[in-house]
């Protein structure tokens, strides 16, 4: 058999696929086989050279979602003209304007259909991008004067859950009003902690978000 001069394009061409499939018909439901399917004549076996289980595939794909999400915490993270403060309001703002979210939003993954991915990105949030973005940030706010808090590990980890979780219409199924709902209670929760980093476009903008997700579903 050839080689396969091309593994890179190959490995990119079955994590599409299983992207797409995880999110319409969710992880349980899509089988190797599916996947097979719609790669336009790409065997089990390489599939399986790259992959050693669907289980493999689900990390990969994971990993693909988050990387372009680390990066841009990671640029903000280390700028040098923002206070702690500024940073995570530059964080929010960045996180839901990137144009990827419309498309995300428009493919509407049903999280309820894909425990697995969920756990996923919920074990990326508490073990990765809190501790590395979100921590030396809030660390940095304290040393300022502008963050106050006793327990940054934990404040990292309650606003990536509330914000990438409860705030998610994916996960439960928001209504648009529900949404702005959520969003009002998390800046009273943010202005509780001394941060007050919400704006008006912000809100408007989960509310747009909600409604692309709520029309595709």
């Amino acid at each position: 058999m050839a080689r396969n001069r091309h593994p890179e394009e190959t490995v990119e061409r079955i994590l599409d696929v299983s992207f797409r499939l995880f999110m319409e018909k969710g992880y349980e439901r899509t089988s190797i086989q599916d996947i097979i399917n719609h790669l336009g004549g790409l065997s089990k076996g390489a599939i399986y050279h790259h992959f050693k289980s669907k289980e493999e595939i689900l990390e990969a794909v994971t990993d693909r979602m988050t990387a372009e999400s680390n990066e841009m915490l990671a640029e903000i993270r280390d700028r040098t003209d923002l206070n702690g403060r500024e940073k995570l309001k530059t964080i929010f703002k960045a996180s839901i304007d990137r144009p990827v979210m419309n498309d995300f939003f428009t493919v509407a993954p049903d999280f309820h259909g894909n425990p697995k991915l969920l756990f996923s990105l919920l074990h990326d949030t508490i073990e990765n991008a809190a501790p590395a973005y979100i921590v030396p940030i809030i660390r940095q706010g304290i040393a300022e004067g502008v963050i106050e808090t006793d327990y940054p590990e934990q404040m990292a980890e309650l606003i990536l859950i509330t914000a990438n979780v409860w705030m998610n219409p994916m996960v439960f199924d928001s209504t648009v009003e529900e949404s702005y709902r959520k969003m009002m209670m998390f800046g009273q929760m943010l202005k509780g902690l001394g941060l007050d980093v919400l704006d008006d476009e912000m809100v408007e903008r989960i509310q747009e978000l909600t409604a692309i997700y709520r029309k595709n579903r």
